[in-house]
């Protein structure tokens, strides 16, 4: 199985980021934590302080599975602000591979790169980029294609969720949500 790529940026919103980690982990999915920073520790929008499992530079991402960005602020611009990241972003979505992004960043990190054009996505309510190429939904959670968007802290589980069944399939998801209790 190809692993997936969680990308952490001081400010990140932490149930975001740490709900998606679980949750793909729970579902056997291989998943590292990367470090945009300097150093491997990261701290959160409401100050948890996380060790990343590498840095940035030291993955391939070529055959990534996910690239996942939890949201946050100063997290998503903070994830924004990272060329190589945007840069690979794009790569990964010419590729067909799939991205992931929740709460800040489908807005401020996704719609800049153009990977929204043509797409539903959602975003934090009021974050949302007024333009034609973005159909911005009222939902948890979007599904399209090969990019799939969140809308904030409480749609975190919906929205790993959904990258596990997009992965493994529907049957694991639903293992995952009743072990959970979700279901």
């Amino acid at each position: 199985m190809k692993t997936s790529y969680v990308f952490l940026a001081d400010g990140f919103e932490e149930v975001e980021a740490l709900t998606s980690i679980d949750v793909m982990r729970r579902a056997g999915m291989p998943v590292v934590t990367v470090s945009i920073n300097e150093g491997l520790e990261v701290t959160g929008a409401h100050g948890v302080t996380v060790m990343a499992d590498s840095l940035y530079s030291d993955n391939d991402y070529s055959d990534a599975e996910w690239l996942v960005l939890p949201g946050g602020v100063p997290g998503a611009p903070n994830l924004a602000a990272h060329e190589m990241l945007c840069r690979e972003l794009v790569a990964q979505d010419e590729r067909g591979g799939k991205v992931a992004a929740i709460c800040a960043s489908p807005a401020v990190v996704l719609e800049p790169l153009g990977l929204l054009n043509g797409r539903d996505a959602v975003c934090y309510p009021g974050m949302e980029v007024p333009t034609p190429d973005v159909n911005w939904l009222d939902a948890q959670v979007a599904v399209a294609g090969n990019v799939v968007t969140g809308n904030g802290p409480a749609a975190a589980a919906p929205f790993a969720l959904t990258m596990v069944s997009l992965s493994l399939g529907q049957p694991a998801a639903d293992e995952v949500a009743a072990g959970m209790l979700f279901a």
